[in-house]
């Protein structure tokens, strides 16, 4: 799992990805399955390849990941709250604002400063919890392969990449509080459109290989299967990466990413390896899915309403906030940039409030691309055996509690997936698919 980017990084970032269930794999809820390009005519398989197939008990280790995971979950959501609030009632924030006026003198050149020393503070204050989570944790459970060297590496190209991302977007807020204090909540929230769908398309190829190798498929066999399967999603143009993942995690996961040029489906080498071939083509079904539904368009509206949101609420409470402790802060106005923790705190708030709503609709997604994945494919068993090895390489609880499905699930539950696979087979009474129009049907 790659480190976060330090709080202050990129904008967009922030509001967006962080308010938003990405539509890529999480950790434990991962974008997979399995299946063989099946067409209604194919030869029939034996039963054991074909009948329902049974949600595991997790094991006791399992259980030890998941609960430790839920307490990881409190620590860093506290944390998450706090550090900004240090920061703020401390007037530390005033403080780095002074400091970088020293030298910055001209308003744009003051704001670059104050980021890059934002992010590299909270960079250091974060790294204790960072570390433990993404490298002694992963290693006592036996789920990762990587390196101390190549996690500090890491690191210290997330905090580049959160210096120059702060610096190159996050002057956009304060420049429309100074010229739009009424309205620059909407503003920003339209500006979070093209931002976003840039980030987009940029991350594949500028961002994504800074911290791992992309390169094309060594199986050039089931390469050429996944390109015949987008032919029938009538995808063109398809491009297939495999990404040299097993230096960092034994886990497995699979994600499409991109936007317009630079889309793609990626695949870590963990799941081609751990995977077999019916399986693979069901994840991809399942990737395909996302592509031939709109979801990227669908999640960039759902980012645009979620800022919105959030922004509005803080431009509601944040002055009452600076009327009653302006003077402990340090400022007196939202626009001085030294408010940054402030616009920071209250919308991990509003994100808390929020994140339920976009889970459930980020759960939704995921479902349909399941079932497109289900109907494109038609191997009912391999997609459920795949969310098998799913929930066993990964440590996976198959059926979490309602609290953590509710905020952490961005995908339905392992459980739910696998009993899904079982029962969704609607050509074997005749019955129309739900997303039929879609799909060509397979050469003969």
């Amino acid at each position: 799992m790659r480190l976060r980017i330090p709080a202050a990084s990129v904008f967009l970032t922030i509001l967006v990805l962080g308010a938003v269930p990405r539509m890529t794999g999480a950790e434990d809820t991962s974008d997979l399955a399995e299946t063989l390009l099946a067409a209604p005519v194919a030869a029939p398989r034996a039963a054991s390849e074909t009948g329902p197939v049974a949600v595991p008990v997790p094991s006791e280790k399992t259980m030890r990941y998941y609960n430790s995971g839920i307490a990881i979950w409190w620590v860093e959501l506290l944390w998450g709250l706090g550090v900004p609030a240090l920061l703020l009632f401390t007037g530390w924030s005033a403080r780095i604002r002074t400091f970088a006026q020293r030298f910055g003198r001209r308003w744009f050149p003051t704001v670059a400063i104050y980021f890059a020393l934002f992010t590299l503070l909270t960079f250091l204050l974060d790294l204790p919890i960072a570390y433990f989570t993404g490298f002694v944790r992963e290693h006592s459970y036996g789920l990762s392969n990587q390196t101390a060297a190549k996690w500090w590496s890491d690191a210290a190209k997330g905090l580049l990449v959160g210096i120059i991302g702060s610096a190159l977007t996050l002057w956009i807020p304060y420049l429309l509080l100074r010229k739009s204090p009424r309205r620059w909540w909407l503003w920003t929230s339209l500006t979070a459109i093209p931002l976003l769908a840039l980030l987009l398309v940029i991350s594949p190829v500028w961002l994504d290989p800074l911290f791992n190798k992309f390169g094309p498929m060594k199986d050039r066999a089931l390469e050429a299967k996944i390109l015949a399967l987008a032919d029938r999603a009538g995808i063109e143009g398809s491009r297939v990466y495999e990404v040299d993942k097993s230096v960092d995690t034994e886990k497995v996961n699979a994600y499409v990413a991109g936007l317009g040029g630079t889309k793609r489906v990626v695949l870590w080498d963990t799941i081609i390896k751990k995977l077999n071939e019916r399986e693979l083509l069901f994840v991809m079904g399942h990737e395909m899915g996302h592509y031939v539904l709109n979801h990227t368009p669908m999640l960039i509206g759902l980012g645009f309403l979620l800022i919105l949101i959030g922004l509005y609420s803080i431009h509601r409470l944040a002055d009452r906030m600076i009327k009653r402790w302006g003077d402990r802060f340090g400022f007196h106005d939202l626009s001085d940039v030294a408010s940054w923790p402030l616009i920071l705190l209250l919308f991990s708030l509003v994100n808390f409030v929020l994140t339920p709503g976009a889970m459930a609709i980020a759960r939704q997604i995921e479902h349909q691309a399941d079932v497109y994945g289900l109907e494109i494919t038609r191997d009912n068993h391999a997609a459920a055996t795949a969310f098998v090895k799913l929930q066993a390489e990964n440590l996976s609880n198959p059926r979490p509690g309602l609290l953590y499905k509710l905020w952490n699930s961005s995908h339905p539950t392992l459980g739910e997936r696998i009993d899904f696979c079982n029962e969704y087979r609607p050509w074997e009474q005749g019955e129309p698919l739900r997303y039929g129009d879609l799909i060509k049907p397979a050469s003969q």
